[in-house]
């Protein structure tokens, strides 16, 4: 299997493990404090990882020391803002919305891709780009552009920009640094910093606002985005960056509501309209066109 096919393989997966924590999400919205969840996605995270890593990552401490601070930013930033962000997002305002603003994300990796990297955008690269923003909006508006005039935003669209453009930030710095650590002491190390960052703010929330109820529910969700949704997507998509780079990677992102749509109407019942079918075929043929040579 060609580098090429590994990497868009890595992206697609991290993308599906991705479409089915947000088929849960909309299931168990409220259930979770948004802190509470972030500090135990990652806790669960960092715990399942320590067996393989813990050892690697004590052998190379020195390399760890010499970049502390580029670890430290992008474990803040990819770890400790962008989910929390997301899951505080959540709170006031609407789905839509969320998928809307959502698509800046491989936008903004494009542009910093450009800037940091001098990747090239080409003709065909940006109609793939604009074919796949429209399909978006399609499958958002249920293919009504006259809705896009009737969104009304709030302060947590404002949040979901600011965790859009994070991410995009943490994938321009896991590439900028990826090959000068093995991959599983990179992931540990920026996991473990993510989730020291949040434990104070766990702490706050935990004793002034709403408390983890650690039931059924709440085991079955931090257990799977800790472990799928957190350890295998991340590593999925650092290696898929490493191997087809920043750009064509973060076009992958756009699959998530193609894959979303799918798994609610397999395992939530959600039924899949003409609309939606059709955003699908056009987000498809988009990606198609950016990754034709």
């Amino acid at each position: 299997m060609s580098n090429q096919t590994k990497g868009i393989l890595f992206a697609l997966i991290a993308t599906l493990l991705w479409s089915v924590n947000m088929v849960i999400a909309s299931g168990i919205k409220g259930h979770i404090p948004p802190i509470g969840l972030a500090f135990w996605r990652w806790a669960i995270a960092c715990l399942v990882l320590s067996p393989f890593a813990l050892k690697a990552t004590i052998t190379n401490l020195s390399l760890i020391k010499k970049n502390i601070g580029y670890l430290t930013i992008t474990a803040f930033l990819g770890i400790t803002i962008f989910n929390t962000l997301i899951y505080f997002a959540g709170k006031t305002t609407t789905a839509v919305n969320l998928s809307l603003i959502a698509i800046s994300i491989p936008l903004f990796i494009v542009i910093l891709s450009r800037i940091a990297f001098k990747e090239k955008v080409s003709t065909l690269k940006l109609i793939g780009i604009i074919t796949i923003i429209i399909g978006v909006l399609v499958l958002i508006t249920k293919g009504s552009f006259q809705a896009l005039l009737q969104i009304n935003f709030t302060i947590g669209d404002l949040l979901m920009l600011l965790a859009c453009f994070f991410f995009a930030c943490y994938t321009i710095l896991v590439r900028w640094k990826q090959n000068v650590f093995p991959s599983k002491v990179f992931l540990y190390s920026v996991f473990m910093i993510g989730t020291l960052f949040l434990f104070p703010l766990y702490l706050m929330e935990h004793f002034f606002y709403k408390k983890v109820v650690f039931d059924s529910t709440t085991i079955f969700v931090t257990t799977y985005v800790g472990i799928f949704a957190s350890l295998v997507s991340f590593y999925l998509w650092n290696e898929s960056i490493r191997l087809i780079g920043t750009s064509k990677t973060a076009l992958i992102y756009y699959l998530i509501p193609v894959f979303s749509g799918i798994l609610a109407y397999f395992f939530i019942h959600q039924e899949i309209v003409l609309n939606q079918i059709i955003s699908m075929g056009i987000i498809i043929l988009g990606l198609l066109i950016t990754n034709r040579k």
